[in-house]
Order: structure tokens, then sequence, then C-alpha cells
């Protein structure tokens, strides 16, 4: 994964044609002022423009506005209630505003009206700060901590977020009712009769087949096409293991908070194209059980002045200093699946088997170990450390920030992540198995770690304690809620004892 500066746009009258209109994909442009925004939106022949944010589960939210406000907005923000947003104010203080980014000015591709979108900051109306509880606001600090450390000056991350592409989905619950059902036609149990032509992708054995197995290659196509149009640059794309439609889309890595964004319109990209070919997408980690579920790898180094700093010559090809980056993520690695694996859906990934990165270990070839080190190439530049605890329904902007504190806490402490393991662990004695810690069983479990070991995140001040405590009792409403919900699996078991 290499760095990747977006193409210049050509604003000439040829290419103001319609998005989906030919194979062009140079359509965002490198923007950095608010003049660059309105100009843009102007050779876009924009009439709408859309202000998005996230709110802390890491949903996107917007408004929208008719061009002629751009300017206003550019320069004064927008007014919104906080109070109504998940983890944002009270009631009592619900006046919010949001100042747009140029630089994440897109044209949405999936909007009736030619519509400029932006990711924005959320501030105080009043004091004109950066909101404590905007999740955009808490990478903001996380990379300028960063840079004040004088450790590096650059954080690149490469998340492989996978995800179900599923034909239908419904689900319902209520006191005396609880169901879900989910319909695929690659899945071997495809209930539609019209289109059960027999080449079915059976469990766990989803990973690369080609077509007609393969039914969406075109789908991932779409989504590639739309994601670099919104300049996101794209590795590759393959089914993934599990039946039923899985599939992973790599991103080029990016420095930290671009990446967030990125990741953020990534996820919006997949739903909206989703939907344009009649279809749904899921990021949920676990929506099908006896398979893989959806996890999301997250690549991270360090660099400063151009130069990798995680490449040497110890372990791996690894430098002294990444291997501390990696005892941080190992010894804080429990409190971290609370912001990294944040529902209670997560833990039925996190189960051992299925290749689930539940042993905190570091090691080039396990598979099963939290963190692995890529051999693919020796090349210095693409030295780095691939966690893979982490699922994509965690907010990236929480996640991304919690990981780089992670691993920043083990450099400047020297914290070793003990020996490498490289034996097969289905191999190993009981004894043996036994001393290997594992990520946390549960939400609760997760909670609780986070409870006790969050210093790592807000002694630098980049989270705050009210916003940890917050985050905490929301969640563990969530797992009090759902500890409490009968389900169709219990009436299985139970109902004739």
């Amino acid at each position: 994964m290499n760095p990747v500066s977006p193409a210049p746009l050509d604003l000439h009258a040829e290419l103001l044609r319609p998005v989906f209109d030919g194979p062009d994909l140079s359509f965002t442009p490198a923007l950095s002022s608010a003049d660059d925004v309105l100009n843009f939106a102007k050779a876009m022949q924009a009439t709408m423009v859309d202000f998005t944010f996230v709110d802390v589960p890491g949903t996107l939210q917007h408004t929208s506005k008719p061009v002629h406000e751009l300017a206003d907005v550019l320069t004064g923000g927008a007014g919104f209630d906080g109070s109504s947003i998940r983890g944002f104010k009270e009631i009592q203080e619900s006046d919010m505003l949001l100042r747009p980014e140029p630089k994440t000015a897109i044209l949405d591709g999936f909007a009736s009206e030619p519509t400029v979108a932006l990711l924005c900051d959320v501030t105080d109306p009043l004091s004109g700060n950066l909101y404590d509880h905007s999740p955009r606001t808490i990478a903001k600090r996380a990379v300028a901590h960063l840079e004040k450390s004088g450790i590096a000056d650059t954080a690149y991350f490469g998340p492989e977020a996978e995800f179900f592409i599923f034909d239908s989905v419904s689900y319902k619950h209520g006191s005396n009712h609880a169901s879900y059902v989910v319909d695929s036609e690659e899945g071997i149990w495809n209930s539609g009769t019209e289109r059960s032509l027999g080449y079915k992708i059976r469990h766990k054995e989803g990973y690369f087949p080609t077509s007609p197995m393969d039914t969406q290659q075109d789908i991932r196509a779409d989504m590639v096409r739309e994601m670099e149009r919104a300049g996101i640059k794209i590795e590759t794309h393959h089914h993934e293991v599990a039946t039923a439609g899985q599939a992973e889309i790599d991103m080029e890595r990016d420095e930290m908070l671009t990446m967030a964004d990125k990741l953020i319109r990534y996820k919006y990209i997949v739903r909206n194209v989703a939907r344009r070919h009649g279809k749904t997408a899921t990021f949920m980690p676990k929506p099908l059980w006896g398979d893989n579920g959806s996890g999301m790898h997250v690549h991270q180094s360090l660099w400063k002045e151009g130069k990798p700093l995680f490449a040497g010559k110890s372990y791996a090809g690894l430098s002294d200093m990444a291997l501390h980056y990696v005892g941080g993520l190992l010894k804080h690695a429990p409190a971290l699946a609370a912001i990294c694996n944040p529902t209670t859906n997560s833990y039925k990934r996190l189960v051992p088997g299925f290749e689930a990165p539940v042993n905190l270990i570091y090691s080039a070839r396990n598979r099963s170990a939290a963190i692995r080190i890529p051999m693919y190439s020796q090349n210095p530049k693409a030295k780095r450390i691939e966690f893979r605890m982490p699922d994509p329904v965690c907010n990236p902007y929480l996640a991304f920030a919690a990981l780089l504190l992670a691993g920043m806490d083990g450099i400047e402490k020297g914290i070793s992540p003990g020996k490498h393991t490289d034996g097969n662990l289905y191999h190993m004695t009981a004894d043996e198995l036994a001393a290997i810690a594992h990520a946390p069983g549960s939400l609760g479990e997760a909670l609780d770690a986070l409870e006790k070991d969050h210093d790592f995140l807000t002694a630098s001040g980049v989270f705050s304690e009210e916003f940890i405590a917050s985050f905490i009792e929301g969640k563990r409403a969530e797992v009090a809620e759902e500890s409490m919900r009968p389900t169709p699996s219990e009436f299985f078991r139970y109902f004739d004892l």
C-alpha cells in the first residue's frame, strides 16, 4: 500500500457530464480552500450541497442546502441540533455548528440533483472550538499529538473492510416476537426458486471463486469505480471466505485522518451501489451463523520526514520502534476491543476458529494472531504491522485514534511485545495454549477492560475522561438490553424442556 495523492481535475467542459457516463475516474480535484470548493461546485454545475458528519456510534449524518448557501456555510458554518445526535450534547446546550473541510469535497454519485458533498468538523458556536465528543475531533487530536511527540510526523493506516451483499434482509423484534431472515442467490440456503441455478458457494469456501459462483464481480467493480471517482484509490477487490456475497475492497493506505474520512465514504458508497443493483450491504461482523464473519484488519506504520520507521533488522524485518508499537497494541488490546469491536455482535466473530484473531500474540505466519506482520514485500516502505481484531462497524475516527495512541504508548514506554509465535496453534499443548492471552469474550468484558485501562487514551488529552465515561455508559446499556432479550435459538433449544 503506497501513499496516494488525488489526481488534479481537468475542469474543461468535456468532463462536465453526468457522473455515471464514460470510464474516466478523475472527478475529484485536489482542493484546499473555500474558493476551490466554490469553483468546483460551479464547474460541476451543482445545485445542492450536502454537509456530512459522523456521530459517536459511527453513522454518517447529513443536512443539505441549495448551492447558493455554500459560500455562507464555508465562512460561518451550518447550525444544527446536537442534542438529537447520538453521543453529542445534552438538550440544554444543543446548538452546534458544522464546519466543512474543503479538501473532502466530492461530487455525490447517488444524488439525482448534482450535489457536492463535504465532510465537516463539529464546533461549539460560542467558543468556536472543536467539539470534544465529535469523533473527527478526537482523530485530529491524535494526529496533532503524534506530530508534537517527535516520534513521527505521519501515521499511515490501511483498513481491509469486509462486508456482505445480500439480496434481501428482514428483521423485527418486540416483547413477544423476534426474527431475522437474509437471502442471497449465492447462499447454499437460497430460497428464491427463480434464482437458484445450482452454483452455490459452500460455507467457508468463498475465497477467490470466479463466476458463475461469484455473482458479484460487476457490483464490486461498480463500487470501485465510484470510490475512485470520490478520490479513494483502490488496490484490489475480491470475494471473501464466507458464502452469500461476502466481499472485500482494499483501499491504498493514507494518512490516518484522511483514511478515516475515506472509510466513512467507502461505507456510504458500498451501501448505495448495492441499493442501485437492487441488493443490500451490511458491515455487521456476524450476520450468518456457522460461517466466517466480517473483520477489518488495520495496517499501520509510522513515518518521519518521508522515511519509514517500522523497517529494521529485528523479527520479520521490523525495527525496535515497530516492536514497541506492537507491544503497546498487545498490552492495551482488551481495552481497544471496546472501541474497535463495539457491538455485542462483534464477539460472535471473535471466537476460536474461522481464523478469528483472538490470540493476543504477534506473528509473521499465524492468521489467528491479533497482530500479523505481512511478508509480501521486503521493501522498507512496505513494512508495517497488521492489527486483525477490529471489525468494520467500529467508528474509524475513534478506532484509528485509539490504535495510534496504544502504539505510541508502547514506543514511549519501551513495552516489549514478548516472543513471537510462529508455531501452529492447533498443535500446541494445553499448557502452551493456556499461556496465551485472549481477546475479550464479550462486549461487557471489553468495557470492563476499557474502564480499568484508558490512561493511554486520556493522558494526552486526545480522549476526555467524560467521553470515555459516556461511551462506556452507552455501551453498557446495549449489553444489558441484549442480555435480557430472548432469541429464536433459545426457543429452539429450551421451549420443550
